[in-house]
C-alpha cells in the first residue's frame, strides 16, 4: 500500500449537519453514515439526535453531537472554531428551518414567528458560511450546502415569510458559489418540494408529488457529490414553480389561486 492510499484510508471525511432530528436531516446523517466518516449533528431534541448518533454509529460512522442555538451568534462561531481546530468539515449541509403562515385570512404571521424564522433560516446559514469559510479556503477545498425551497421560484400566501426565507437563501447561495468556486469551494443550493415530515404536514395547502425523505436524501447526496449548482425536485412541481418565476405576475397569482395554495389552515408547530 502507498503513502497516499494509507493517507486516503486513514482520512475520515467530516460531515456537519444541522436540523439532524428533522426528517430531511435524520435521513441525510443516515445516508452519510458509514466506515471513515465523522458526522456532526446537531439537533434540538435531544432523545432524538441521541437515537440517531447510535443508528449512525451502527453503520460505522464516527458522531459527535451538538444542540447549541445556532441563533446565538457567538455560540454558533465557539461552536464552528473548536470544530474547525480538530477538523474542518468536508461537508456542510445548513438544513435546520422553521416555517409559519398566517392563522387566518386578512391575518399576517405573527411578528414573533417570523423573526425567529428569519434567524434561523436565513441568517443562521449565512452566519455559517461566514466563521467556516476561511477556514476553507486555508485548505482549499470544501462543500456548502444551503436548503432552499420550491417556494422560493414565486412567493405563495399561506407562506409569504418562509418563501421569503428561501428565495433570500438560494439567491446567496447562487452568489456565494461563483464567489467561492477559485478557492476550490462547492457550494449548493437544494430546493425541495414536500417531504414527508410534521413540517410538511403543519404546511397548508395541497401537497402534490409528495416525496418520503429518504427518497430526498439520495437525491440531495448524488447531487452534493457532483457538486450540483441547484438540486430541485419532484421535477414535474419543480417545472411548474418555476413557470410561476417566469410568467407575469398576474398570472402567477391566478394559477396559485385556481391550485389552491392560497388556502390557510392551522397554525404550524414547528
Amino acid at each position: 500500500m502507498t503513502t497516499l492510499q494509507k493517507a486516503a484510508e486513514n482520512h475520515h471525511r467530516c460531515v456537519l449537519i444541522t436540523g439532524a432530528t428533522g426528517a430531511i436531516g435524520g435521513a441525510l446523517a443516515r445516508a452519510y453514515a458509514a466506515p471513515n466518516t465523522q458526522l456532526i449533528l446537531h439537533g434540538r431534541q435531544q432523545d432524538k439526535l441521541e437515537a440517531l448518533a447510535e443508528i449512525c454509529r451502527h453503520q460505522g460512522a464516527k458522531v459527535t453531537l451538538s444542540n447549541i442555538n445556532l441563533t446565538d451568534d457567538h455560540a454558533l462561531k465557539a461552536w464552528l472554531d473548536e470544530l474547525c481546530t480538530n477538523q474542518v468539515p468536508d461537508i456542510v449541509i445548513a438544513n435546520a428551518g422553521k416555517n409559519t403562515h398566517p392563522q387566518g385570512a386578512d391575518m399576517l404571521e405573527p411578528w414573533g414567528e417570523v423573526q425567529a424564522l428569519l434567524d434561523l433560516n436565513l441568517k443562521t446559514p449565512i452566519a455559517m458560511a461566514q466563521h467556516l469559510v476561511p477556514a476553507m479556503q486555508n485548505r482549499g477545498s470544501g462543500q456548502l450546502v444551503f436548503i432552499s425551497s420550491l417556494a422560493a421560484w414565486h412567493g405563495l400566501p399561506t407562506t409569504p415569510s418562509y418563501s421569503a426565507s428561501k428565495a433570500g437563501i438560494k439567491a446567496y447561495g447562487e452568489g456565494l458559489r461563483g464567489l467561492l468556486a477559485p478557492h476550490g469551494i462547492g457550494v449548493t443550493v437544494v430546493m425541495p418540494g414536500y417531504v414527508t415530515s410534521p413540517m410538511c404536514d403543519a404546511m397548508p395547502g395541497p401537497k402534490p408529488w409528495e416525496w418520503p425523505p429518504e427518497r430526498a436524501a439520495k437525491a440531495i447526496k448524488r447531487g452534493i457529490a457532483t457538486n450540483r449548482s441547484r438540486i430541485s425536485f419532484p421535477f414535474p412541481l419543480n417545472f411548474g414553480t418555476w413557470w410561476l418565476a417566469v410568467l407575469p405576475g398576474g398570472v402567477s397569482q391566478w394559477l396559485i389561486q385556481r391550485l389552491g395554495f392560497n388556502h390557510h389552515g392551522e397554525t404550524p408547530h414547528d
